[in-house]
């Protein structure tokens, strides 16, 4: 199970990987908002990136506090990155995701049982969600991608 999981959560399969839909993405168009979009391909990818990282701290840290939904999941709708944001929007979620790969490895954990701290929720439901948020995302990415004719 482990196995199928970390396949899953690195985009493999039926799945375009996050590396892949962002590969050699223009920086000039980073902010754009594609044609009747709210929000540009940054605040996507830093939506994609907010979601993981707090369903990662929700799982490792019990005094965690969620940003508040949806407004704290978002950049603020005009806000705007640089190239280096944007670089860094992509490495803190790739360093995100591995942590999720690595929790998702751990031998200690039963993936099952309830997180101690969240009754009703388990590792594997979180892990699922963050593969199914960031298989939804991607996918969205790579289309707005290729409705703005930025492959």
């Amino acid at each position: 199970m482990r196995d199928q999981l970390v396949y899953s959560l690195s985009g493999k399969g039926a799945h375009m990987s996050f590396d892949e839909a962002v590969a050699d993405f223009p920086v000039e168009a980073i902010n754009l908002k594609p044609r009747g979009v709210e929000y540009s391909f940054w605040h996507l990818v830093e939506h994609m990136r907010i979601c993981q990282w707090d369903i990662l701290q929700f799982m490792r840290d019990p005094n965690h506090v969620s940003p508040e939904f949806p407004v704290g999941l978002w950049p603020a709708p005009d806000a705007e990155t640089d190239e280096a944001g944007w670089r860094k929007s992509i490495e803190l979620f790739r360093a995100d995701l591995a942590a999720v790969i690595e929790l998702t490895q751990d031998p200690t954990i039963n993936l099952t049982a309830e997180l101690p701290h969240a009754p009703g929720y388990t590792y594997l439901r979180e892990i699922l969600l963050v593969i199914d948020h960031n298989a939804y995302h991607t996918g969205e990415l790579a289309i707005l991608r290729q409705v703005e004719g930025l492959w």
